[in-house]
């Protein structure tokens, strides 16, 4: 009997497990971290929660204690109530401020995002003398501080009888905001393709007809920005509400400002009055919320 040779192929990995040829380590792929690179960035941003959200916890946690919490923390776990807020709702104007506050904010709001959708509009898809100004007027009219503006603006309202008035108010909030919102609306409208007007026309559309009905519902996280923009720049305003308004028509970020003197500060009644004005920006934030980021890059690559 003769004997027979194997003469089948080995396997590759047969072989390296018998030569002892080692596998080479797989490299870390790009974007990739590793566990000590990870564990720093989370900590850095947990780090970062917790700065962020320490003087907002550290107002709602004085505002439930006695009318000393902020002189002595520690009573305000034994003393949990609601004095301070129900306080300020029934021994001060807060309820007057707050009306005065949505009254103004939502009138701005509904104003400024007007404004500023039909001026961004114009510019994005009109040519006409004059354009290219128009957009850097806009620009410059966001480089003047507020101390310069008071003194002038108060002289045009005073010439149209629109001191102490709300209608004064919410347009001088307008020259805040729109400027701003025009140019962050044009770059979106940019981005919107021209067809779509072309398409409208051919439909029978106006031009106002094409605006309404097919680009604004496509510009919606624009919009979305531009009236959360908009109704912050009303909400949280001061200095021009302090000097154009009387005390009958005070907002909240004036009126809260009445619960300090020059020799007392109402520091109970202030942190309640901070957390209950802070509740509707937050509703807002969390209404539009979905469409910021959106709304603030469209456009970021056209201008």
């Amino acid at each position: 009997m003769t004997a027979t040779t194997d003469t089948s192929p080995v396997p590759a990995a047969a072989t390296a497990v018998t030569t002892g040829a080692a596998r080479p380590p797989r490299g870390r792929g790009r974007g990739e971290r590793g566990p000590l690179a990870s564990l720093g960035l989370h900590g850095t941003l947990l780090i970062a929660s917790i700065v962020a959200m320490f003087p907002v916890g550290w107002i709602l946690f004085i505002s439930v204690g006695p009318e000393d919490a902020w002189q002595d923390p520690a009573k305000v776990l034994g003393h949990l109530s609601l004095k301070n807020y129900t306080r300020v709702l029934t021994e001060t104007d807060f309820p007057r401020w707050f009306g005065n506050s949505v009254i103004i904010a939502g009138c701005t709001t509904l104003l400024g995002v007007l404004l500023s959708a039909t001026a961004g509009y114009a510019v994005s898809r009109l040519r006409f003398p004059g354009q290219r100004q128009l957009m850097w007027m806009f620009l410059v009219t966001q480089m003047f501080p507020v101390t310069v503006l008071i003194v002038p603006l108060y002289n045009i309202l005073a010439s149209l009888g629109l001191i102490d008035s709300y209608l004064g108010l919410i347009l001088t909030y307008c020259t805040i905001s729109v400027p701003f919102s025009a140019w962050m609306l044009k770059g979106y409208f940019d981005t919107i393709p021209m067809e779509i007007d072309e398409a409208g026309r051919v439909d029978g559309l106006t031009p106002f007809g094409t605006f309404w009905r097919l680009i604004l519902p496509l510009a919606r996280p624009g919009l979305a920005v531009t009236a959360f923009y908009s109704f912050l720049t009303a909400w949280a305003e001061v200095a021009y509400a302090t000097q154009f308004m009387s005390a009958d028509h005070y907002t909240l970020a004036v009126g809260i400002r009445t619960l300090a003197t020059n020799t007392r500060a109402d520091w109970a009644g202030m942190t309640a009055a901070s957390v209950m004005i802070a509740i509707p920006a937050t509703i807002v934030f969390f209404l539009v919320q979905r469409h910021l980021v959106s709304g603030l890059t469209a456009g970021a690559a056209k201008s």
